[in-house]
């Protein structure tokens, strides 16, 4: 962070079924985004509620929350990767950040970055991710393919 300039970090959420309760692979990115947030940042905690009248992962992220943030926001409204970095643009812009980190799992780093970067193109906003410790699952990897396929479309699909 240079001076006074906040970093945004934003958390990817993971789909817990609806089952209420935080999937244990997006407790691994709530826990090491509270180990690389400062007072300074502003820190997005973001996804939807899979089955209606349920809380949504950015919801019950906020209740898990135990790092520190100059704010912070939650985006229950994000149902992929592209409505993560679509909604995380007017928090960059609105706080004039200048980085932005993305806290994902290693197998959805590269296409995160892609998203998040085409999003806010033109913001000056640097975009890096960051990854917990641990390789991933090879199934994991694999549900990514299809994801690369459809991630231009989504882009199209998602102008502001």
């Amino acid at each position: 962070m240079t001076g006074l300039t906040p970093r945004v970090i934003v958390v990817l959420g993971y789909s817990d079924r609806g089952e209420g309760v935080l999937h244990p692979i997006c407790v691994e990115r709530l826990e090491h985004a509270a180990r690389i947030a400062t007072e300074h940042d502003v820190v997005v905690l973001s996804g939807w509620a899979r089955v209606p009248g349920t809380r949504s992962e950015a919801e019950l992220m906020a209740s898990a929350w135990t790092g520190q943030a100059r704010e912070l926001v939650v985006d229950p409204d994000a149902r992929t990767t592209v409505g993560n970095a679509t909604n995380a643009v007017d928090d960059v812009l609105r706080t004039k950040a200048t980085e932005v980190i993305v806290v994902t799992s290693r197998w959805h780093a590269p296409r995160s970055a892609v998203a998040f970067r085409w999003r806010l193109r033109g913001s000056g906003a640097t975009v890096v991710t960051t990854v917990p410790r641990g390789p991933g699952r090879f199934r994991d990897w694999l549900r990514e393919l299809p994801c690369w396929v459809l991630l231009p479309f989504q882009l199209v699909a998602k102008r502001r």
